[in-house]
């Protein structure tokens, strides 16, 4: 079964995560929300599944590519086109933000993901990755359960280090972090702030600048 596939058959039990674990969603927004760009800005989600962050953020477009995923966002109201993070349906350097939230762990190529979000981004636009640390508490857990998991079996979790030499890699700089998510899972039963840093909570919020590439932005 591919990672699209995954989504495709098992769209009742991803929904219901959102619905035992509302605090755990809430804590992921705010942290979230704290990176994203002031003012009047464009953004896309990549990978935004049934819409869950895109709406939450106010973020009005994106890309998935499993269909079931994508007629729930739809139905939401999301402009949501059928594309993967590793080929995007934008222009060149046409918006000024560009969110990956709780979707790195299943994406085929991750530095092609990575490629295409420098691409489509404003010079100085901000890529914002949330995502589980592998090395955190929560992070363990899902790796211990990855077995028996229908979705962890096919994530790739990543250490916050790893992502950021991939990151400069494909061309961005200024790294700024949050973190959230301080307890096990079940045992977070309210909304829980938001820390700058990477070394506590599982829930990491990393988000980059694209460096300037000396070519006209296209509006």
């Amino acid at each position: 079964m591919s990672r699209t596939e995954l989504f495709e058959t098992h769209t009742a039990e991803y929904e219901e995560w959102f619905e035992h674990h509302k605090e755990v969603f809430e804590s992921e927004v705010a942290a979230l929300r704290e990176m994203l760009p002031e003012g009047d800005s464009r953004g896309i989600e990549v990978g935004l599944g049934s819409g869950h962050f895109t709406i939450a953020l106010g973020i009005k477009e994106g890309v998935e590519p499993a269909e079931a995923m994508r007629n729930l966002a739809l139905e939401k109201g999301i402009e949501v086109m059928n594309a993967t993070a590793e080929n995007l349906p934008y222009k060149d350097l046409h918006f000024d933000f560009v969110l990956m939230a709780a979707c790195i762990s299943y994406f085929t190529d991750v530095k092609r993901a990575l490629k295409e979000a420098n691409r489509v981004l404003k010079n100085g636009g901000s890529i914002i990755i949330g995502f589980i640390e592998k090395n955190s508490l929560i992070g363990k857990q899902y790796e211990e359960k990855r077995k028996d998991s229908i979705f962890y079996k096919q994530a790739h979790f990543y250490k916050t280090e790893n992502l950021v030499q991939l990151l400069k890699e494909e061309g961005f700089h200024q790294f700024e972090f949050r973190q959230t998510l301080f307890e096990n899972l079940n045992e977070i039963k309210k909304m829980q702030a938001s820390k700058t840093g990477y070394d506590q909570g599982s829930f990491i919020v990393l988000k980059a600048i694209k460096r300037n590439t000396n070519r006209n932005t296209i509006s």
